[in-house]
């Protein structure tokens, strides 16, 4: 029997996660492009070359957004791919969206058709794909070429999502990434039709325990020009917090609920030394009560949701 009880001990078994399946080296890569006829052709070219070295099953979807200086005329041309067209443009999300739906494979592979992103960091995405839900191309590597107007509003929603996440995003919309297309279907109700596509999907498998993997890659400056405007920081902001109260909603209504309640105590004790009890700081109390009370509601019927999945 002291046998037996001995060569039990100092074993490890390990719990395994249902989604560790292994998925076949097969990727779709998906190329949303507007008005992009200068460049289409050689991105395509590009991604081709890499992934025929790549050692993977491949297909090369590019979607035409409702481009009108012969975008998809121009793809065509390109050996190797398959273009889809919008009648008009939808949106990035959406052209995303119409690929993936057409898409082959399990794998899920997006890039951009104005060569900011180098397709050699590809087989850097592939190689790390084992056991990942998600792997993303942050760029962080030594030649990122950012417009020094939007790094401050990049750097700040950066640390917003990470801070709501709770979980560092080093980078939280690049349009350079590999995904699992069950992840894609399972959050397509969430998933925007416009440029927002990717931040959702981050945050998505961020709030809910994805395996999510960075590599570090560069960015080019864009060819031709951007299609983001300024009001899309604001945009981006509003979505991030949105996604979060979806996902998480006490890590947006507690630090509000407690902002108001150090309000309301610093409001009553001013008004202790004025022998006046004011109906601001009553109010600011309730009204943290209120919040409070709104967001443990809200998470509540997170988890409900959450499992009925």
């Amino acid at each position: 029997m002291r046998d037996a009880e001995h060569s039990s001990v100092g074993i490890v078994e390990e719990i395994l996660d249902p989604r560790d399946h292994a998925l076949r080296r097969e990727v779709t890569v998906v190329i949303p492009a507007y008005n992009e006829a200068a460049h289409v052709v050689s991105q395509i070219r590009n991604v081709r070359d890499v992934m025929e070295n790549s050692g993977w099953r491949y297909e090369i979807i590019v979607v035409d957004d409702g481009s009108i200086d012969g975008t998809a005329e121009q793809a065509a041309q390109a050996e190797g791919a398959q273009v889809l067209r919008h009648r008009r443009n939808r949106g990035y999300g959406a052209a995303l969206k119409s690929g993936i739906h057409a898409a082959r494979y399990d794998w899920i592979l997006i890039t951009d058709a104005d060569g900011t992103y180098p397709p050699s960091a590809i087989p850097e995405l592939l190689a790390v794909a084992a056991g990942a839900d998600m792997v993303v191309g942050a760029r962080t590597g030594a030649s990122v070429q950012i417009p020094v107007e939007r790094k401050a509003a990049k750097s700040f929603l950066r640390w917003l999502a990470s801070y709501l996440a709770g979980t560092n995003l080093p980078d939280l919309n690049s349009g350079l990434r590999l995904m699992r297309k069950d992840l894609v279907e399972r959050y397509e109700h969430l998933l925007p039709s416009g440029f927002s596509f990717t931040t959702t999907i981050t945050l998505a498998a961020a709030c809910n325990d994805h395996q999510v993997e960075y590599v570090s890659i560069d960015y080019h400056t864009r060819l031709g020009k951007s299609k983001i405007r300024p009001r899309q920081a604001y945009d981006f902001t509003i979505l991030i917090l949105r996604t979060i109260v979806f996902f998480n909603p006490l890590k947006v209504f507690i630090p509000l609920g407690v902002v108001l309640a150090l309000a309301g105590f610093a409001k009553f004790a001013y008004d202790i030394t004025k022998n006046n009890l004011s109906e601001s700081a009553v109010l600011a109390l309730l009204g943290a009560l209120i919040i409070w009370s709104v967001g443990l509601l809200a998470d509540q019927n997170a988890r409900i949701a959450s499992h009925r999945k």
